[in-house]
């Protein structure tokens, strides 16, 4: 299958408040089935970003944080959010203990750390993709790619609100 995809959208977040802000502009137009990967180094934004989508889906934001060790953490609410983080994944066979594949049934919006760990059978053909840079000491460049029909529509809603 052929999987399309927009251009990507490069934007600068200035601070972690910034991050969460960009966050939080896409929750507010999630829905169940949406998966968005994450993809960036140690402390370039990840987390900072799930806790803004955790606030524009109505959930305390306060309450994210980075599940490294039980490899997902799920948020239970008007939507259900699954925060998933993959740092830990040493072997792709390890995927089938983690329960991912539960997650990713289309009643849930998931949220996936450290994607470019996970095999491409395993990503969905119509997903959003957040790769997180570090420019400077607090800001953080963010390049963001829709593939299918779904995340395309949900990026042009973004950017123009952005604009």
């Amino acid at each position: 299958m052929t999987v399309t995809h927009a251009d990507p959208w490069t934007l600068s977040l200035r601070s972690p408040s910034h991050t969460e802000e960009f966050g939080s502009t896409i929750g507010r137009r999630l829905q169940r089935g949406d998966v968005i990967t994450l993809i960036g180094e140690l402390g370039s934004g990840k987390t900072t970003f799930v806790r803004g989508v955790a606030l524009g889906t109505g959930f305390n934001p306060h309450l994210v944080s980075s599940p490294t060790f039980t490899v997902i953490q799920e948020y239970t609410g008007p939507l259900t959010l699954a925060h998933v983080d993959l740092y830990r994944l040493e072997q792709p066979r390890e995927l089938a203990d983690t329960g991912l594949a539960e997650y990713m049934n289309g009643d849930f919006i998931v949220l996936i750390e450290w994607a470019d760990r996970l095999p491409a059978s395993w990503v969905p053909d119509d997903h959003l993709s957040v790769h997180f840079f570090h420019s400077r000491k607090t800001a953080r460049r963010a390049n963001v790619q829709a593939f299918g029909p779904r995340s395309r529509h949900l990026l042009h809603s973004i950017m123009s609100d952005k604009r």
